[in-house]
């Protein structure tokens, strides 16, 4: 269960929304990410309140041992609200459970690490407010994108999204990249059926909503520019093909959420996803 810092409350993982009094809710997992959390956290409250916009940014440690949780005292409870797992359970399980807090309009998650820059925060809501799609997705194949990191990295995303639209035919470049936005009707459907618990919750969030008819996604340009010493493990790679496989048995082959699928939809019995 998660325990909510300074208080230690503990807060069962939701799967109904609280009701929505802010205009922005942005989700910050994290695994020990050292003293540039704070700096993350410090970037985004900086680039939100110029915004205009009321908000707020839900950190969740998933299990961190290396301090960083406590880098973040001397915010506003109102402003970063603090929620910490006692062991590491996830990236998907975090952003579950801060998904699940979010009071927003808009509900969306950045990785805590420094690799995106928070800056992109004032563009993506920019967006949601000019042209209310569905869900914002950053895209580092965007003609705009400026992404600097290893050909290595390059070769293991552009495998990844070929399969991914071999395998559930979503039709968007990019799939990973870790800063996504999302309409808040979208994210109440969508939550009480997401299960991914590792890496392949934004694919998991992606291929539901478009299930569910929310097919408006648009892909905005970042800018990643990978820390020295930052790399992806072979690890992690093994650990999302492993987890996307998984979807694709759960969606395609068994159609676990056929029926769920249906439910929220209220057409009842639901049929496998046809061609697009």
């Amino acid at each position: 269960m998660p325990v909510s810092e300074p208080r230690n409350a503990v807060i069962p993982e939701a799967r109904v929304l609280p009701e929505a009094t802010l205009d922005v809710s942005i989700v910050v997992p994290y695994y020990n990410p050292g003293v540039r959390l704070r700096t993350t956290v410090a970037d985004m409250v900086r680039v939100l309140d110029a915004s205009g916009m009321t908000f707020e940014i839900i950190t969740v440690s998933d299990g961190s041992t290396d301090g960083s949780p406590f880098t973040l005292e001397g915010f506003p409870e109102s402003v970063v609200r603090r929620v910490s797992f006692a062991r590491n359970t996830g990236k998907g399980h975090a952003l579950r459970a801060g998904l699940g807090l979010g009071r927003g309009r808009y509900l969306g998650f950045i990785d805590a690490d420094g690799d995106i820059s928070p800056e992109l925060l004032a563009p993506f809501v920019s967006i949601m407010q000019s042209e209310q799609p569905d869900i914002i997705i950053g895209s580092k194949r965007h003609p705009s994108s400026s992404v600097h990191y290893p050909p290595l990295r390059h070769l293991y995303s552009w495998g990844y999204q070929h399969l991914i639209a071999l395998l559930f035919r979503l039709h968007v470049k990019d799939t990973q990249v870790g800063i996504k936005l999302v309409d808040r009707k979208v994210i109440a459907d969508v939550l009480p059926l997401l299960r991914e618990s590792r890496f392949a919750l934004d694919l998991e969030l992606l291929v539901l909503a478009r299930r569910l008819g929310y097919t408006n996604i648009v892909e905005a340009p970042v800018r990643i520019y990978e820390r020295f010493g930052s790399t992806i493990s072979l690890k992690a790679v093994w650990l999302l093909l492993v987890d996307t496989l998984g979807l694709y048995f759960r969606h395609s082959i068994r159609h676990e959420y056929d029926a769920a699928l249906a439910a929220r939809a209220g057409v009842g019995d639901a049929a496998p996803p046809g061609p697009d």
